[in-house]
Parts: C-alpha cells; sequence; structure tokens
C-alpha cells in the first residue's frame, strides 16, 4: 500500500517560499508579475520626490553618537526617487510580504525623524534605509503608496489566488 501525504498551503508567504520548491522558476515569475502589479504604487512613490524638502537637507551631516559620529550624505532627488524599491519578505515573523521601502538614507530620515509615535511621543529612533514603516508614520511615500495600493489590491488578490492553485496541485 503506497503512502501518500497531502500538504496544504495556507497564505502568501508559504506559497511564495513553497514555490521555491516546486520550481525555482515559478518563484521568479511569481516576484516579476507581483513586481509589474505593483508598479502604479512603487511610481506614485517616487513620484512625491520633486525637490528638496528643506533648505540646507541636501548638504552632508554628521550624526554624532555616543560611539563616535557617522557622516550622512545629504538629501538627492535623484537618489530618494530611485530608492524607492519592492521587496519581498517571506521570514515567519515578517509584518508584511510585500514592501515598498525607501532605501535612501537621507529620504528615510526625513520621512520619519520627529514624527509622533502612538503614545503621543515624538519617536527619534530612526527606523531607516530598508526597514518598513507603518501606516501614518511617514511624511510623502507613506500617503502616496496607500493611495495607489487600493488600484492594485484586487490585480495581486487574483495572482496570488492562481499562485496559489498552481502550488497546490504542484504539491
Amino acid at each position: 500500500m503506497p503512502a501518500s501525504t497531502t500538504i496544504e498551503v495556507v497564505g502568501v508567504k508559504q506559497t511564495i517560499n513553497s514555490l521555491r520548491k516546486i520550481d525555482p522558476q515559478l518563484q521568479k515569475d511569481f516576484k516579476a508579475d507581483a513586481t509589474a502589479i505593483a508598479q502604479p504604487a512603487i511610481n506614485a512613490g517616487k513620484k512625491v520626490y520633486q525637490t528638496v524638502p528643506i533648505s540646507n537637507f541636501a548638504n552632508d551631516w554628521n550624526n554624532k553618537t555616543a560611539t563616535g559620529s557617522r557622516r550622512i550624505k545629504g538629501f538627492s532627488v535623484d537618489k530618494a526617487q530611485s530608492g524607492v524599491k519592492m521587496r519581498f519578505d517571506t521570514r515567519r515573523n515578517a509584518v508584511g510580504v510585500i514592501l515598498i521601502e525607501q532605501k535612501d538614507q537621507a529620504a528615510a530620515i526625513f520621512e520619519q525623524a520627529g514624527r509622533k509615535n502612538s503614545g503621543g511621543r515624538l519617536d527619534n529612533s530612526l527606523r531607516i534605509a530598508g526597514y518598513p514603516v507603518s501606516a501614518g508614520r511617514t511624511r510623502l511615500i507613506g500617503p502616496a503608496v496607500y493611495k495607489a495600493r487600493r488600484g492594485i489590491e484586487a490585480e495581486m488578490t487574483k495572482m496570488i489566488a492562481k499562485t496559489m492553485r498552481v502550488v497546490q496541485a504542484g504539491l
């Protein structure tokens, strides 16, 4: 009597991770399709950076800490626009799966520095350059991406459902 097992994929993270096990090309195709669908939100995030937001913000500055000082490059519109990236995060403890982030350090600092946290206190613990930010915590990129997000959710949901069916059939 042959043994059989059934593996059920529950969510998006598991689907993306299962694609690699079935066929690595499926995972590459999924990521390419998702990036193409999310392109309007990425473009909206890039469009908000048109000018240097604060006078003298384009100059380099030193970030003095207890362990020394670190030079931070000044704000550049070109670098801020090219710093808007999409990333897949399928780690077990990840909050989101598909993230649109600001990778440019000066733009990320401008987005979050001095913003109030949920307790009403100023949040000076910057999470910059590669770390996701929560809704309502950014000045420019958050509102632009959330506005464009609504237009891509239906297409992304259809693509994820189709991919889940492929994964279920492949397992």
